[in-house]
């Protein structure tokens, strides 16, 4: 390839001499990325032509009755979890953040009770919930009760997932939803106090439409942890795409063939809520400097491939865009 030239323009024959740019070479990467070609085909080949992996029983059971209900529950356990952490999280940030004293307060606590105890413990505790409360009910403190039931009816396998789930999720976006609203220049809240916006009117149509760039990125790395922590569930019985492969396997043992399954939806469901993450974050990217960040293909962003153009790192992508 020919070396990229310039001249100064001065009139000056010294000066005016062609400037030879030499490119740098980097011999290392090279080395190290034919180091890494090498070691990839010698994985993915034995990934391939071993046969105790039993590729065939993959195929016969990714599409079975079992696992595709497996599938479902945690698909519908993630959606929901998250929407109560989701909704949680934003009302205790804005609670925590709050100046009334009791109210940040009550957040503070909420917010140090369920991250300092294990997501198992919690999950356990509400299935078992109908040991210190045998009797759940409606009505004035003190007074006449007007409705009530039993607690093992009303918390069931399911709801005491959700419960779980989706509580102690609300306590982690809590501290993603405070980050995200402390990162917004405080003179933009004296300029809409300024001009006689409520507190909650600033919150709604100022804060928060700034706060989502910093609060979605986190929240997709929350959802796809979700994803996989519904496995938890187990402890309490309820059925999900794991139980139901460890039900597959103590069956017929053939335990790494079904755990390949598994690990095969949870891949393909993690790519999509990838693809989804980037899509909002695109979307609330747009009119800032990050919208260039945001240009990066699927092969990038799941992989760190950096191939082509739009394909760049982070880092790339705002030098080319500066």
């Amino acid at each position: 390839m020919a070396s990229p030239s310039n001249t100064t323009g001065t009139g000056d024959p010294a000066l005016d001499e062609p400037i030879k740019a030499v490119p740098v070479r980097h011999y290392g990467r090279w080395v190290a990325g034919a180091v890494i070609l090498f070691l990839a085909f010698i994985v993915i080949r034995s990934i391939i032509t071993n046969d105790n992996l039993k590729w065939d029983v993959v195929g016969d059971y990714l599409f079975e009755d079992r696992i595709l209900h497996g599938l479902q529950n945690t698909l519908v356990l993630t959606a929901i979890s998250m929407v109560i952490g989701v909704v949680g999280g934003v009302l205790l940030a804005v609670m925590r953040l709050s100046p009334n004293p009791l109210m940040s307060g009550a957040a503070g606590v909420y917010i140090w009770l369920f991250r300092g105890t294990p997501l198992i413990t919690q999950l356990v505790a509400w299935n078992f919930l109908a040991a210190a409360y045998p009797r759940l009910g409606l009505g004035i403190p003190f007074g006449p009760e007007f409705v009530s039931a039993d607690t093992n009816t009303l918390i069931t396998p399911l709801i005491a997932s959700l419960l779980g789930l989706g509580l102690n999720e609300a306590a982690y976006m809590a501290e993603i939803v405070r980050g995200g609203i402390l990162s917004v220049d405080g003179g933009q809240l004296e300029a809409a106090s300024a001009l006689g916006m409520s507190r909650a009117k600033t919150l709604r149509r100022i804060v928060l439409p700034q706060a989502m760039r910093v609060i979605i990125p986190p929240t997709g790395n929350e959802t796809i942890a979700m994803l996989k922590t519904t496995s938890l569930v187990v402890v309490i019985g309820y059925f999900e795409l794991m139980t139901a492969a460890q039900t597959i396997y103590s069956q017929n043992y053939k335990v790494i063939p079904l755990l390949i399954t598994a690990a095969l939806w949870y891949l393909f469901l993690t790519s999509i809520l990838t693809l989804i993450q980037m899509r909002i974050e695109k979307k609330f990217a747009k009119g800032t400097s990050r919208e260039v960040v945001q240009q990066q293909k699927w092969g990038a962003r799941m992989l760190g491939f950096r191939f082509g153009r739009g394909g760049g790192g982070g880092g790339g992508a705002v030098g080319g865009g500066a």
